[in-house]
């Protein structure tokens, strides 16, 4: 079933029956006056038929992909994160499961099954590709296609063409984006799959089947990132502000129901694994979850030392318009959503960006340097909604004024009104002379500088200075995990991911000596960081000397090898 309603703001106008499709009223008796309220229709844009449109998101779009391409695989440093979820992926194409471990339901699959279908071509004309720095290329279609929809849904949500475009431009040119959207993240592919859910969810056309498919996007956003769980009420207030009312309940109820059932096929998944609770000789679901819902907390996010404050500063290092900006706009959205259409149209955003918020300021709750990831489509979309907000009212004022003075004498002179669009004027300017001088900075170093230059370095001298490397046994990072396995080390068991030694007894039972069956330890500033937990890492680092060395301070990686005289196992 689908509705043909033409669109129009159900917040500010009725619709006549004849537009509606239901019965026309009996006629009314001559003495009675007849109703014309107005009707607020609703802007349609037929994206694809809009030359304007096509021609500014084409251009923003090959803006962004240039900038956030250019030197991609050299900034920012890699990280544990992008090496655990490409070795997963890795790990799907080869056929060995969904992980190059054992699965332990630390997120759902469905995010690292999505990169290895974005990585499976690439990977088939050059295997030893398969590793962080190339395969980040990768991610540039995932910006892609969440930059166009990020302008599609703007002007879903009634924005003017411009405000689309800065919208389109604040979240992928931002300096603070640039680095984000480039590592191999979870969050990034499940952003892509939420905002198509709202796309859907604002469809102007409104076929419940857009409806029901904002559901499964939002399913799919979930089981990418779980995470995502806590802006579904967002999609949900988008699809009732955007549904026609006789139709809203069918909708809501579609959309539901299509989010269940594609959400319910992971715990399903478990229970016919038999893992979706503990048991004796294997992992299970609910192990997963009270692992991620008991991690110990990063702190207040406002207090100074915290954590969860080291990251607040690390977002704000590259960029403090978007995230700042954004969430004055959207608090600015949620007060005026009584008078403002613009308000109304983007309430769903404001309200994902305020839930994100809140949930971060938890001083119990772990803060990851990707969680804003999630907030930053919706922090541009508010800061853009809110600059058109502005602007509109400005224009508004400036209309009455003008058309009060033709009709009232002594109205509003044209210097007031001139001087309200100059002060307009100067504020945008004193906007764009702070944004523009620091967005150039920041990409500046994104795009030049070589963050990762010493992560090659050894993966090169493991793969070329060591022999018999099928025999060795090397605890290293995620990070350079698969390039010492296209180096020729043995997956698993030779390269091993340096927090199994110690956390996965599948590993550790092959190692009946510890640490002193490990012939080198790769010391990267993650190894060293966590070594302080894990006693067969810490000892091996305590008991190797360095063989190489590359970089200085500390982000150096150190090649360790373990001390003939410790009984290492060469």
């Amino acid at each position: 079933m689908t509705s043909t309603l033409p669109a129009v703001d159900t917040a500010t106008a009725k619709i006549p029956a004849q537009q509606t499709g239901a019965p026309k009223s009996a006629p009314k008796p001559s003495g009675e006056r007849n109703d014309k309220r107005k009707v607020t229709v609703r802007p349609f844009v037929r994206f694809r038929s809009s030359p304007p449109d096509l021609i500014l998101c084409t251009l923003l779009l090959a803006a962004i992909l240039v900038v956030q391409g250019w030197n991609i695989a050299g900034y920012p440093n890699l990280s544990d994160d992008e090496g655990t979820y490409l070795a997963q992926a890795w790990a799907v194409q080869e056929g060995k499961g969904l992980a190059h471990y054992t699965y332990w339901y630390d997120h759902p699959p469905l995010g690292w099954i999505q990169i290895a279908g974005l990585t499976y071509i690439p990977s088939l004309f050059s295997p030893e590709s398969m590793t962080v720095g190339s395969m980040r290329l990768a991610m540039l279609l995932v910006s892609a296609v969440s930059a166009v929809l990020i302008y599609v849904l703007a002007r879903r949500l009634w924005l003017p063409r411009w405000a689309a475009g800065l919208a389109m431009a604040l979240f992928g040119l931002s300096p603070l984006s640039v680095v984000l959207q480039r590592e191999i993240f979870l969050d990034n592919i499940a952003v892509m799959w939420m905002l198509l859910a709202f796309c859907l969810a604002a469809s102007p056309s409104r076929h419940l089947w857009h409806h029901f498919g904002a559901g499964i996007a939002a399913a799919v956003g979930v089981l990418t990132k779980e995470t995502m769980l806590v802006i579904l009420p967002a999609v949900l207030l988008t699809m009732w502000r955007h549904s026609h009312r006789d139709t809203r309940k069918f909708a809501v109820t579609g959309a539901i129901t299509g989010c269940a059932l594609i959400g319910l096929g992971y715990p399903l998944y478990a229970l016919l694994k038999g893992e979706l609770f503990p048991g004796d000789g294997h992992v299970s679901l609910w192990d997963g979850i009270t692992y991620q819902m008991s991690r110990p907390g990063s702190g207040f996010i406002f207090d100074g030392g915290s954590g969860s404050n080291g990251v607040l500063d690390s977002w704000l290092y590259y960029d403090k318009v978007l995230p700042i900006g954004g969430l004055a706009a959207a608090l600015l959205l949620l007060l005026t959503l009584r008078w403002s259409v613009t308000a109304r149209a983007l309430a769903g955003p404001a309200l994902a960006v305020a839930i994100l918020a809140l949930v971060s300021m938890r001083p119990s709750g772990y803060l990851p340097a990707m969680y804003i990831i999630q907030a930053l489509p919706f922090l541009a979309l508010v800061l853009a909604g809110g600059a058109a907000s502005v602007a509109h009212a400005v224009l508004r004022r400036s209309r009455a004024a003008a058309a009060a003075s033709h009709a009232v004498p002594h109205a509003e002179p044209r210097a007031v009104t001139g001087i309200r669009w100059a002060t307009a004027a100067a504020l945008a300017l004193a906007a764009l002379s702070y944004v523009i001088p620091h967005w150039y900075d920041g990409n500046r170093t994104a795009m030049t500088q070589d963050a990762n230059g010493p992560y090659r370095a050894a993966a090169s001298w493991l793969a070329t200075e060591v022999e018999d490397k099928a025999d060795k046994r090397v605890l290293v990072d995620d990070a350079m995990w698969l390039d010492l396995v296209h180096a020729g080390y043995e997956p698993g068991l030779g390269a091993i991911w340096f927090y199994k030694a110690d956390l996965d007894p599948a590993v550790s039972k092959t190692m009946p000596g510890g640490w002193r069956d490990v012939d080198y330890i790769v010391a990267s500033p993650t190894v060293r960081r966590d070594a302080v937990d894990l006693p067969n890492v810490k000892a091996a680092l305590e008991h190797s000397e360095a063989v190489a060395v590359f970089g200085t301070g500390e982000d150096r990686i150190e090649i360790r090898e373990i001390a003939p005289t410790s009984g290492g196992n060469r």
